[in-house]
């Protein structure tokens, strides 16, 4: 299929701290590979990539990714407007990244769009499964934060792949669901069944639990996602 050829075209943000690995876990989703050398963001860069989604044709994705420096601030938040979809970054091995989370999530919601779908990632696992005493934030400490926020929620790793894959395309399925169910709110019932396929698929409400390891798709892919 060409990259030309889609059914939808969706902005994603990149937003969170400096050095959170926002570039990082774009790398790692286009190219899969991570950047040869690591360099701040400077203002915005973006990337796109086509995929099928498990429900909804084909959709578009322009991934913006925004500098993580004060300086930049009112140059980033400026792409935030008509964002379809955001990834809030954080690195579980810094706990001032995710006390700061609340900060880039009242600026996502002050800029963006109100249907906006918020993805929370806990990034670089990597370092704390090397040595746990690494880790300065739990897992049970950003799915509460989700949970509160109505936001869904993963931990990852660009380093090692882990849910790199499942964190962008989960956010591009409940996005079209969204979508889905604000244009047939009055529905067929042909459209109504293809929204709860949709649903059935995604299997969230408000936080996705993944734990494939090798990021690969399975068949059992629907039931690693728990709403915690």
């Amino acid at each position: 299929m060409s990259n030309e050829e889609y059914d939808h075209l969706y902005k994603i943000i990149l937003v969170g701290d400096a050095t959170v690995g926002k570039t990082h876990l774009l790398s790692r989703y286009i190219r899969g590979s991570l950047p040869s050398v690591a360099k701040a963001t400077i203002g915005v860069e973006f990337a796109t990539r086509t995929i099928p989604l498990a429900v909804g044709g084909t959709v578009k994705a322009q991934i913006w990714d925004t500098a993580g420096q004060e300086r930049y601030r009112s140059i980033t938040s400026a792409h935030y407007r008509r964002s379809a979809g955001a990834i809030l970054v954080y690195d579980i091995t810094k706990k001032k990244t995710f006390l700061n989370i609340s900060k880039w999530l009242e600026e996502i919601r002050q800029n963006s769009e109100k249907d906006i779908v918020i993805m929370l990632v806990g990034n670089k696992v990597d370092l704390a499964e090397e040595d746990e005493t690494k880790r300065k934030v739990t897992y049970e400490q950003g799915a509460s934060f989700a949970r509160e926020n109505n936001l869904f929620f993963s931990e990852a790793s660009a380093v090692s792949k882990l849910n790199v894959k499942h964190i962008f395309e989960n956010l591009l399925q409940e996005i079209y669901n969204n979508r889905l169910k604000d244009n047939n709110s009055v529905s067929s019932t042909r459209s109504h069944e293809t929204y709860e396929s949709a649903i059935q698929i995604t299997n969230a409400k408000n936080i996705i639990k993944l734990n494939d390891k090798n990021d690969k798709y399975n068949e059992n892919n629907a039931n690693q996602m728990k709403c915690c």
